[in-house]
């Protein structure tokens, strides 16, 4: 049971037809159905599409010399006149330079231009000259901030006597008191390179991130080197309870009271033989009072 319904191209123009099921019966049946019709464009937007880009820039930067017919044409004002702006004309190249014209570093456009050869100026392969800028922008950086390589070396792997993590260390600032704790991390970036020290401050745990290179940071000591090797590169476990060291100014205390101590007979023995060698200068008199 199927049904055809007439049609004609006279009667339905652009007509297709369409295969559907029919619900009731299983048979399928022709259904005309009208075709999309294809878009018109309309002068207007042709006129649109065919205007020149650089006439459109020049409307868009300079308004004031255009005005509007309707809303999407325009034409230049009465009275201004718009002019292209011609290249200068080519000079022609003397038949002696032909030879030279044939090297692969001569620029044609500008030779033309002004009617001698000229050289195009050579491009620098970045690989020749500076191979691995990173590391060399990194030993000018770390020169310049660290000239006598102290830090470097306390904080280099390669040295046996470096500081570690677990070590209780000490940083004085420029500005500010200076601050004692241990470190428990150690990043290390090249000029970025920092410590993580953890402290107490009125009982509380305080951690703090030092960078070894920056201004601000006036020196940094090795108070007390750990008993053993850790084992770890990071010692976050010592944020716990179990494994907190606490306080660390009584040890502080007692290197700073040992390195004054130092300081003193060292300056004592320097005075008691210069003492000894040189002995004491006789005062030179002001002369006769007349």
């Amino acid at each position: 049971m199927s049904t055809a319904i007439s049609c004609t191209r006279a009667a339905v123009p652009r007509a297709t037809l369409q295969a559907s099921r029919c619900r009731r019966f299983a048979s399928t049946e022709a259904v005309a159905v009208e075709a999309a019709k294809p878009p018109i464009v309309s002068t207007q937007r042709l006129k649109k599409i065919s205007e020149p880009l650089n006439v459109k820039m020049h409307r868009m930067l300079y308004p004031e010399y255009y005005e509007r017919v309707d809303k999407k044409s325009w034409i230049p004002r009465p009275g201004v006149k718009l002019t292209r702006v011609r290249r200068p004309a080519k000079k022609p190249i003397a038949v002696k330079w032909t030879p030279t014209m044939r090297n692969k570093g001569v620029n044609t456009d500008l030779s033309r231009q002004f009617g001698i050869p000229i050289f195009s100026h050579p491009e620098r392969n970045i690989k020749k000259t500076c191979p691995n800028p990173i590391a060399t922008v990194t030993a000018g950086q770390t020169a310049l901030l660290d000239p006598s390589s102290a830090r470097t070396r306390l904080f280099a792997k390669d040295n046996p006597e470096c500081a570690r993590v677990g070590d209780i260390l000490l940083v004085r600032q420029r500005t500010g008191d200076p601050f004692a704790g241990v470190c428990i991390n150690i990043r290390r970036r090249g000029i970025d390179t920092a410590i993580l020290l953890r402290g107490q401050l009125t009982r509380v745990g305080v951690e703090m991130w030092y960078k070894i290179y920056s201004p601000l940071v006036e020196g940094i000591e090795v108070v007390q080197r750990a008993a053993k090797r850790a084992r770890r590169a990071r010692l976050t476990y010592m944020r716990t309870v179990k494994h907190d060291r606490g306080n660390v100014e009584n040890v502080v205390r007692l290197y700073l009271r040992q390195k004054a101590s130092l300081g003193t007979a060292e300056g004592g023995k320097k005075k008691a033989a210069g003492a000894i060698m040189g002995g004491k200068k006789k005062s030179k008199g002001r002369g006769k009072k007349r």
